[in-house]
């Protein structure tokens, strides 16, 4: 017997392809596109989607095509994939004026809404997107995010103190310090657990709403006017789904901000960049400038929904990295040991004097980038790139690991070896830009915080610690593979099956599998400046 819900999903998949005939029957292609698999009839390369690893399997293709970028077909859609830097800082960054957009998602701009219209990275190029991005600057330039540093290292202190206590458990403070820090920044609100009410929020509305946020997450995102289906519509869970995310999207805003007025009010709160407007405002007696405040919101939701899954990536390949790579911890500690002398931790003024350190920050971000696919750029006029033509509404993606995997850039790009940022006279070289960061416009605003955070995590942890493999109950190694899981987040299971596959492809992070590793101070010295300093904040 088909249930309502499967009824409702074979009446829209009808649509879909009733649709895409008639489109077919009139279209005409304005070829040559840039190569890549043959698209079979209606559905495009739907079947062709790589069902893990997909940066590879671009990369694959590519080879295969002898094309550094690629070309695919969705349900209509065209999908640009670009495979080589050269062509990513010729398109994205050189012509961002066309290529800045993002695809506009219905189920944002819908009646009934996620209630995450705050989240501009999804904005489509304009003026409000213009508006944040400006404030974004003024925020968040190389020059004034030095001023959220006293955060970071407090934040990271405290992770280095929760590793004296129970250092097995590294995965769960590690997701501490990458959602508390943008809260931090930017309301000055406090997370001692997972099971802050805002984290819970935020997960829950991630795991609910998350594939309603991608591009084919929803049929609605394909087909706009579903979203006039009423929720009661046999087979019309993305708009209960919304709904219920909204409602979560609510209380993740409210509660901060609720926090932050309620301690104003009491002469408790320390800096953050909301409070410090709302002390302005309250100084000149006057509420008229209402947009930036909520601007300022916008970009609190935005830094918090961006940081999670990319600091916990990064924090956990550098421990994975260094309990494989003993040399390299070797090095580190030689370096830091020679500056510090065990007298103090870091500071961020350490940061010019530690080159190795710094190669070591630009060898993770390049080995282990976490997002290998770049959030999609969407192309707002014709182009063309060499003898290829890429439409108009092409979604276009950057293979951020292809390029920092390219091995006529990178020798051996597979092993971690932060000597290749090294010239022979032992200087850094000019090769600092992060590519895990983005292109064009779309470079991600809080770029400064991150390699900021990053960088102190990195030279805090090997001040402090040594890491290594766990050992078993014979004092054997615990091997760790190099195993990565390149899907999507939590939620991507819960996408129709029809669009599973183009689900996970939209956003893919790169997670180390779970894995065992040893985590012990480097001597009483070292145990006793954590706690000292954890002490003093």
């Amino acid at each position: 017997m088909v249930t309502d819900r499967e009824a409702g999903v074979i009446v829209v998949i009808l649509c879909v392809l009733l649709t895409f005939f008639l489109r077919a029957l009139v279209s005409k292609p304005r070829g040559p596109y840039p190569p890549g698999p043959k698209p079979k009839f209606l559905v495009g390369n739907l079947l062709d989607f790589p069902e893990a690893n997909a940066a590879e399997k671009y990369l694959e293709w590519g080879r295969w095509y002898n094309s550094d970028i690629v070309h695919i077909t969705l349900l209509g859609k065209h999908v640009v994939v670009i495979n080589k830097r050269r062509i990513a800082e010729e398109l994205l960054d050189k012509r961002a004026r066309i290529y800045s957009g993002r695809m506009e998602l219905p189920t944002l701009k819908a009646v009934d809404s996620l209630g995450w219209e705050y989240n501009f990275a999804f904005i489509n190029y304009g003026q409000e997107w213009r508006k944040r991005r400006r404030m974004c600057q003024q925020h968040f330039n190389r020059q004034a995010s030095t001023i959220f540093e006293p955060i970071e290292t407090q934040r990271v202190r405290k992770m280095l103190s929760a590793f004296l206590h129970s250092p097995e458990k590294f995965d769960v403070y590690n997701k501490i310090l990458s959602v508390s820090i943008p809260l931090d920044i930017m309301f000055g609100y406090d997370i001692a657990s997972l099971e802050d009410p805002v984290v819970r929020a935020s997960t829950q509305g991630l795991e609910i709403g998350g594939p309603l946020l991608l591009p084919f997450g929803s049929l609605i995102n394909v087909f706009p006017f579903l979203r006039h289906i009423p929720p009661w519509f046999p087979g019309a869970v993305s708009q209960r789904n919304a709904a219920q995310t909204r409602q979560l999207a609510q209380e993740m805003k409210r509660i901060p901000f609720q926090d932050l007025k309620e301690r104003m009010a009491k002469g408790q709160t320390s800096y953050s960049v909301i409070g410090n407007f709302l002390e302005k405002q309250s100084r000149v007696g006057s509420s008229q400038d209402d947009e930036s405040l909520d601007i300022l919101s916008d970009i609190a939701y935005t830094l918090y929904g961006g940081a999670s899954d990319t600091t916990i990536s990064a924090t956990s390949s550098f421990l994975y990295l260094m309990a494989t790579n003993p040399d390299v911890q070797k090095k580190a500690h030689a370096e830091i040991d020679a500056l510090l002398g065990a007298q103090r931790l870091p500071e961020f003024y350490d940061r010019p004097s530690l080159p190795y350190i710094e190669a070591m920050y630009r060898e993770l971000m390049r080995c282990t980038p976490p997002l290998r696919l770049g959030i999609n750029h969407l192309l707002a006029e014709d182009d063309v790139y060499g003898n290829y033509f890429l439409p108009k509404g092409s979604i276009v993606f950057a293979n951020i690991w292809a390029m920092t995997h390219d091995p006529e850039v990178y020798e051996n790009p597979d092993r971690f070896m932060p000597e290749r940022f090294f010239k022979e006279n032992g200087e850094l070289n000019d090769d600092d830009r992060v590519l895990a960061y983005g292109f064009g416009r779309r470079v991600c605003v809080g770029k400064y915080v991150a390699s900021s955070t990053m960088w102190m995590v990195i030279v805090s942890i090997l001040a402090c610690f040594n890491i290594d493999k766990a050992k078993d109950e014979f004092g054997n190694d615990i091997e760790i593979d190099d195993q990565y899981l390149d899907v999507s987040p939590a939620w991507y299971d819960s996408c129709t099956p029809i669009l599973h596959a183009l689900a996970k492809d939209s956003l893919s992070f790169s997670h180390k599998m779970p894995f065992k590793c040893s985590i012990v101070p480097r001597s009483d010295v070292w145990r006793s400046l954590i706690k000292e300093a954890t002490t003093e904040t």
